[in-house]
């Protein structure tokens, strides 16, 4: 079978990765893979701590993508021979003062509710855990389970497993699909050159709409999500694991990496295709950062950056076959697409390869996003 993907951010890169290791032609079609909001992603992997009400069904896929992560990282270092960054020790999410903590204990008890233990600690346990906390840390939760991955490392690992498995990368613009006879047939490329295929993948993130082509409704609103992100670099341990604080009701997480880089993030501004880094954007991370960590203004600043995450109208991920026939659609996953790539690349693989969707993917369906397509 010939699969041409448009988008090779994780999620079209691991789905490359996977239908090349089953024996599909796959040609992957993207000007700078590796790149956009896969490039900006801090990588915490932490369906727990991002739990929101009512998304109970995300956080059932999330937590099953965070259990196969250390397989899939191990394997695709096997691969390779290239590092990915995986970490599975726990995060921990802190609370500034009482009102913060009142949330993090209502969210407690809602995770128990469902099933998925959080540990409860003072202060003192947080400190104890990271020596770097600010003394005035009132409490906070710790996910044992929970991870991280670095972005940066898995994205060019797995362009390099797809291609490992044969899979042809095209550093073009996809201008449009191709239909015929009411149904896709390849892409036409920004210079005319056409890439014929019996199953088309569009994983093209914030930009998936903006592929030609297509009849109306096929491709549910995807709007863009911006998110700005500092990174520091310290030559001295600072932090043992990721930790995400909520300061006066507002959000703020920091990622270290074995190399001394800690990632700051992130801003959520709806703000179009704007990803102009801004100083209040920059302002508000480490306002936040420094109340929970006050050494934080003592390390290196290395790099700042503004990323789009692709969301969907109700913020899940849109994964499966379309209403035409040969398009499969892989986009929508907002701030959980680092996440979420083992389990969609199963998902996506399966769709474009046998027609169906998996038990774990049927709740993510095109189809439930008619009325807002």
């Amino acid at each position: 079978m010939d699969i041409a993907i448009i988008g090779a951010g994780v999620i079209g890169l691991a789905t490359a990765w996977r239908a090349a290791a089953r024996g599909a032609a796959v040609t992957l079609i993207d000007p700078a893979p590796a790149s956009g909001a896969s490039a900006v992603a801090a990588g915490m992997l932490t369906p727990v701590s991002e739990l929101a009400y009512g998304e109970e069904p995300l956080l059932r896929l999330g937590l099953a993508s965070r259990d196969r992560y250390g397989a899939f990282a191990a394997e695709l270092e096997e691969l390779t021979g290239l590092p990915t960054g995986y970490r599975a020790d726990g995060i921990l999410e802190v609370a500034f003062d009482a009102d913060d903590l009142a949330h993090l204990d209502e969210m407690r008890r809602f995770q128990e509710s469902l099933g998925v233990p959080a540990e409860a600690l003072s202060g003192r346990e947080c400190r104890r855990l990271e020596p770097m906390l600010a003394p005035g840390v009132r409490g906070g939760l710790l996910a044992p389970r929970d991870g991280a991955i670095d972005p940066r490392r898995l994205a060019p690992a797995l362009l390099a497993a797809a291609e490992r498995h044969g899979a042809r990368l095209v550093r073009e613009h996809a201008a449009a699909v191709i239909v015929a006879d009411d149904a896709a047939r390849g892409i036409r490329l920004r210079d005319g050159t056409e890439v014929r295929a019996d199953r088309v993948l569009l994983a093209a993130g914030s930009w998936s709409g903006g592929i030609g082509g297509l009849p109306p409704g096929i491709v549910p609103p995807i709007r863009p999500v911006k998110g700005q992100v500092i990174r520091l670099r310290t030559a001295v341990p600072f932090l043992r694991r990721c930790t995400r604080g909520v300061v006066k009701g507002s959000p703020v997480y920091l990622v270290p990496r074995a190399d001394g880089e800690v990632v700051v993030g992130a801003t959520q501004e709806e703000m179009g295709f704007d990803t102009r880094v801004t100083a209040g954007g920059l302002w508000e991370l480490l306002r936040d950062a420094r109340e929970l960590l006050p050494g934080i203004t003592e390390l290196e600043f290395v790099e700042v950056s503004a990323g789009l995450r692709p969301g969907s109208p109700d913020n899940a991920p849109v994964m499966g076959p379309t209403g035409l026939p040969g398009l499969v659609l892989g986009t929508g996953h907002f701030r959980n697409g680092i996440l979420l790539t083992p389990i969609s690349a199963d998902i996506l693989t399966e769709a474009l390869l046998e027609g169906t969707v998996p038990e774990a993917g049927r709740p993510f369906t095109p189809d439930r996003l008619e009325d807002a397509a």
